[in-house]
This record gives structure tokens, C-alpha cells and sequence, in this order.
């Protein structure tokens, strides 16, 4: 997309003379992100006698370890110029941070509520927070578009998961999933901030994911990772570091150069819907009508979002 034509999705409102009618092509691509990041659950199972952490510390630091070779491979100079420049050191530790959070926080707190509440309420409040990040760093309030479609699809993911199996919650388990909703608003508000300020997707991501690994490194001495040494373990690493982490995480940094964070994060609620889909197809699941009515919900607000307005006159 050109820059006369941009598209600001939250708003609906875009810049030239000829306003574009299509949908904005970083809303797709995330919403490819979140259908990626949705078939990890499902995949998880099929993970004998492994520990969460040990997956999470094993999901990220391949997909770090793939994502830097790729970025140093396509876009060196890039990464060289963002790792080099002092004044984005902050930013990318912080951002770091949000990520090793955000995965050790969300499969301990599925481990205390439930995959589906822990699920819910992690994915689920991720936009609430990331656009009260915006409301406190730009000073600005999200437009009622991405209200109105947040609050749709927050509502569509909880009634997805309670006209589900019923999972038993602890306080603590919630607790947990709101620590990793708010670390994964940090992570996305972070990257779109340095993406929006020149950095390239690629080189963004992979010094984001690289630095996240080396933070995790330690949580595979410390945990057993032996299942990934096995056949079926290599496979199932290289599914989630590779694919969901690697590419999951280069379309969301590509579709951050037109999508803010704030609806980014909603359109991520696809996640626990592709996650509720294949647990029926595969893992033999079912579906009650108040679930099936919020993945319905849920469709219709996150259309809602990459769909763009129709033009003033």
C-alpha cells in the first residue's frame, strides 16, 4: 500500500485524495498471525512428559534463533542499525521482557485455570490494556470503532469458552493470565513503536525474539527438555519455533506497519477461536450454542475491524 492511500484501521479514516476501499493488508496478515498462534494448543498435546516451561523456553528460543538468521540474511543493515542505536536499547529490553513474561505467565496460569480461561482471559485482555498503553503514552482515547469491535469480540471469546468444558480456576491462575495479557500489550505496543519509528518488521522481530531467547535459555537448564530430542519432540519444536513463532511473529510485525497496537491486540482474539475450532476437529471436542454463538460474535467483530469504513464526503 502506497502512502497516499494508507488506511488508520482504528479510526477508519485515510490520508490522499482517493480514499481506498479494500481492506488494510496488516490486518490480514495478523489475523494470520493469531490463526498460527491458534493451532499451538492443539499441537501442545502431542507433547508427551513435557513441561510448559519447557516448551515455552523451546518455542521461543528457536523461533529467536530463526528469526535473527533471517533478518541478518535479508535485512542486516537493518538489524545492525537498530542493535547499534543506543536510544532503542530500552525499548527492546523492555520489549524483550514482555515476551519472556508473557510465555512463562500464560502456560503457568493454564496450568492453574484451565486451557480455556486461561486462554480467555490472557488473549482477552490484552486489548484492554493495550489501549489503556495508548491512552497513557499518546494521550489520545481508541476511536469507537475499535471499542464497539472490542468489546464484540472479548464478549464472543468469553461466552467461547464458558459454553465450553468446564475448567477449574484458581485466583492465582487469573492473576497470572492478566500478568501475561498485560506483558503481551507491552510487547505489541513496543514493537509497533519501533516499527513505526523507521526500525524494519524483520529486523524489529528478530531483535525482539533474539534477545527473549537468551532470557529463556536459563529455563532449559533448569527444566527437563529431553522430549525435544525425540522424533515427534523435534518436530513439535521446530512446528512452534519455526512456523508459529517465526512466522507468526514476522506477519504480526509486518502488519504492524499499518495496523495500530491497540487493534492489533483485538485482532488477535482470533487465536482462542482457531484453538476452540481444532479442538473440536481434532482433539474430538464439543461445542455448546453459547460457544458457537461467541465464535460467531467473535467472527463478526474482528470483520468489523479489518474492514475498512466507508469514505467521508
Amino acid at each position: 500500500m502506497s502512502v497516499n492511500t494508507h488506511v488508520d484501521i482504528s479510526s477508519g479514516r485515510s490520508s490522499g485524495s482517493r480514499p481506498s476501499r479494500r481492506p488494510a493488508p496488516g490486518g490480514a496478515d495478523i489475523l494470520a498471525a493469531a490463526c498460527l498462534w491458534g493451532t499451538t494448543g492443539t499441537v501442545r498435546t502431542f507433547a508427551d512428559g513435557a513441561s510448559d516451561l519447557s516448551v515455552a523456553a523451546v518455542r521461543i528460543v528457536v523461533g529467536g534463533a530463526v528469526l535473527l538468521a533471517l533478518a541478518a540474511l535479508t535485512r542486516g543493515a537493518d538489524l545492525r542499525r537498530l542493535l547499534c542505536r543506543r536510544a532503542s536499547w530500552p525499548a527492546l529490553a523492555l520489549g524483550a521482557a514482555a515476551i519472556a513474561v508473557y510465555q512463562t505467565a500464560f502456560f503457568a496460569a493454564v496450568a492453574r485455570t484451565g486451557v480455556a480461561a486461561g486462554t480467555v482471559v490472557t488473549i482477552g485482555s490484552a486489548p484492554a490494556f493495550a489501549g489503556l498503553i495508548a491512552v497513557l503514552s499518546r494521550r489520545s482515547a481508541p476511536s469507537g470503532r475499535w471499542l464497539l469491535a472490542t468489546a464484540g469480540a472479548v464478549a464472543g471469546c468469553a461466552a467461547l469458552a464458558g459454553g465450553g468444558r468446564d475448567a477449574g480456576v484458581e485466583p492465582a491462575g487469573i492473576l497470572l493470565a492478566l500478568l501475561s495479557g498485560s506483558a503481551y500489550a507491552v510487547y505489541a505496543s513496543v514493537a509497533s513503536g519501533l516499527i513505526t519509528r523507521g526500525g524494519h518488521d524483520r529486523a524489529v522481530a528478530a531483535a525482539l525474539f533474539g534477545a527473549a531467547a537468551v532470557l529463556l535459555l536459563p529455563v532449559l537448564a533448569l527444566t527437563p527438555a529431553g522430549w525435544a530430542a525425540t522424533g515427534t519432540g523435534v518436530l513439535i519444536a521446530c512446528y512452534l519455533g519455526v512456523l508459529t513463532t517465526g512466522g507468526g511473529y514476522l506477519l504480526f510485525a509486518r502488519g504492524l506497519r499499518t495496523t495500530p497496537a491497540t487493534t492489533a491486540t483485538t485482532l488477535t482474539l482470533a487465536e482462542p477461536a482457531v484453538a476452540a475450532v481444532l479442538g473440536v476437529a481434532v482433539l474430538g471436542e464439543r461445542l455448546g450454542a453459547v460457544a458457537a454463538g461467541g465464535l460467531a460474535l467473535m467472527a463478526a467483530s474482528l470483520l468489523l475491524l479489518v474492514m475498512p469504513a466507508r469514505p467521508r464526503r
